[in-house]
């Protein structure tokens, strides 16, 4: 007959202490020296399991510390998770939930332990090499009373390091959402620098949990001392001869595969100054270039503006244009010759066949309020303004930035037709 295992002797080990039989002598019970029986009982913890009470039935009833012990025993003997669900009247999820959120990591070598992570854990037990996870009652209970502590200090109040981070990146004027994203790919094995863009709106608006400078609102592209949803704006209209709509545009401009297919739209500034500032945006790549119309917007300072900022782009970027029905376009044939573009117009009242375009006005509003002298800024500001805006990532890019997604497009060899 072989040798029984001393790990199966371990449930009845159990027993006897829950009995009142001290751990020496629960060894010797199980016929087991007594240093190991106290060893067993050392291991998990030092801590006596009790019988489990009974529980009244009611919804999501927290974890008692007996309750923990009763798992700590289960965890030690090698029970199933669906058999100490069963002896504690909990499903098997509750249980594995329990494990997974409040176990300790031990590393072998050194025997140091450390706060669990599930991510960590998930490594140690594949590995099964340098660290072993560990559930003890008594600390399981500690940690899952202090995560239930309410208020909780805020993420971006206790860590300097993110906080820096994040102001840094709000006084670039990249939004919350593009922040969150890009320190995920900055640092994408440093889960303490992650933050979502969510906390980020908080920390700035919410009273009582601001832990970044109050003053960085004027940094969000709302310029907003408060939060309230943005209205949608209107759109000028007209009508141009000899235009052709937007339906006869080639498909090949809709999907954004093939770059140099161009939005274009105006600023306005204040009535009184007649200025304003055209916007041209790449769709594929979200590149934006500005237009310098510090004295009117007629149709012969916008035609001069456009085919000057075009002859600056290779050929490969000059594909099309397209722009909605305002009357700074009436020279469009002219444009379209000079900078070798087909110009396309957009339906009335319809600025989202215009989307990045409109995109693009709104973020530029960050800059250029409403009702403002815009002759003020000379081209060299916007040439800053437009380099600031195509350094920012971008959502519809993959968190890339224009500048990012133009240099790609460029640096590809361009592709050869094979000859049959």
């Amino acid at each position: 007959m072989g040798r029984v295992p001393l790990r199966s002797r371990m449930p009845a080990f159990w027993e006897y202490v829950r009995a009142g039989l001290s751990p020496a002598e629960a060894g010797v019970a199980v016929s087991v020296s007594d240093g190991c029986g106290k060893r067993w009982f050392r291991d998990a913890g030092g801590v006596k399991p009790a019988k489990p009470k009974a529980k009244s039935t009611g919804p999501r009833r927290r974890l008692t510390l007996d309750d923990r012990i009763e798992i700590q025993v289960g965890v030690c003997t090698g029970e199933s998770l669906r058999s100490i669900g069963r002896r504690l009247g909990r499903p098997a999820s509750t249980i594995k939930r329990e494990i997974d959120n409040n176990s300790e990591l031990r590393n072998r070598h050194t025997g140091r332990r450390s706060g669990y992570r599930r991510k960590h854990a998930f490594g140690a037990r594949q590995s099964g090499k340098a660290s072993s996870v560990r559930y003890l009652a008594t600390a399981a209970h500690d940690r899952s009373a202090e995560r239930a502590r309410r208020p909780k200090q805020r993420r971006l109040a206790s860590d300097g390091t993110l906080r820096q981070e994040v102001q840094t990146r709000l006084e670039l004027r990249h939004s919350p959402q593009q922040i969150a994203r890009r320190l995920r790919s900055d640092f994408p094995d440093d889960p303490e620098m992650w933050v979502s863009h969510e906390a980020v709106y908080q920390a700035i608006y919410v009273q009582g949990r601001g832990s970044l400078r109050q003053e960085l609102h004027r940094c969000l592209r709302t310029n907003r001392a408060i939060r309230h949803p943005q209205r949608p704006t209107g759109a000028r209209r007209g009508r141009i001869p000899g235009m052709v709509n937007i339906s006869q545009r080639p498909a090949e401009v809709a999907d954004r595969a093939v770059p140099g297919h161009w939005e274009g739209d105006l600023i306005l500034g204040s009535t009184a100054s007649a200025s304003a500032i055209g916007t041209l945006v790449e769709r594929s790549t979200r590149f934006v270039m500005l237009l310098h119309l510090p004295d009117d917007h007629t149709a012969l300072s916008v035609q001069n503006a456009i085919v000057d900022k075009m002859s600056e782009l290779p050929e490969c970027l000059r594909r099309s244009l397209t722009w909605d029905q305002g009357s700074e376009m009436a020279n469009h044939a002219a444009i379209a010759a000079a900078a070798d573009l087909d110009i396309y117009f957009c339906d009335p009242h319809s600025p989202w066949q215009r989307g990045t375009n409109e995109n693009t006005n709104g973020l530029l509003r960050q800059y250029f309020p409403k009702s403002t002298d815009l002759s003020l800024w000379g081209p060299g500001y916007l040439d800053n303004v437009a380099t600031e805006l195509n350094g920012r990532p971008r959502k519809t890019l993959d968190w890339k930035t224009p500048a990012e997604a133009l240099n790609e497009l460029l640096s590809k060899p361009p592709t050869v037709a094979s000859t049959p």
